[in-house]
């Protein structure tokens, strides 16, 4: 259970704000995690980290997950090389961490939240959500989509990268 991995996204729009409902989530039912993040531009970075680490087949799994998936902007706010040197085949280990770092076991939808609360991620550490004038924050990042269904869990899309506890 520690494999479940991370990510993967959905969606063609990338216009709602943080926490509200994506009118379009059902759409998206037949598609796993993992299809929803390959269809989606924004998400490409995330899907490389996803293949490097071998995560594929846990987030095409039965689940179900609750995915807090980073964007390629995301991704890019990282320190100059940290992404390239994490998709070598020698950091897998550290890779894995950070991407099940944003994955929590079950679904776990933005009417669930409340300012304050924790979450235990299949990486084994703890995640903060926090709401602030009308926006909803896991450890910092912002949730600029939300409710994303797939049909192995929920998906909402993040602003930053969120690094475990070392």
């Amino acid at each position: 259970m520690k494999k479940l991995l991370s990510f993967a996204l959905m969606v063609a729009f990338f216009t709602t704000t943080a926490f509200t409902l994506n009118n379009d989530a059902n759409n998206n039912v037949d598609n796993d995690i993992v299809d929803l993040a390959a269809q989606t531009e924004f998400l490409s970075t995330l899907v490389a980290a996803v293949q490097a680490g071998d995560l594929v087949g846990v987030l095409k799994g039965d689940g179900p997950f609750t995915v807090f998936a980073p964007t390629n902007d995301a991704f890019a706010k990282l320190p100059a090389g940290t992404v390239e040197n994490l998709l070598k085949p020698e950091n897998k280990d550290q890779l894995v961490q950070i991407l099940t770092y944003h994955v929590v076991p079950g679904k776990v939808y933005s009417k669930d939240l409340s300012d304050g609360m924790t979450a235990t991620t299949a990486q084994g550490k703890d995640i903060k959500i926090s709401l602030k004038d009308g926006k909803a924050m896991v450890n910092g990042a912002t949730v600029t989509t939300a409710d994303i269904e797939a049909s192995n869990g929920v998906v909402h899309v993040i602003d930053s990268v969120i690094l475990p506890p070392m």
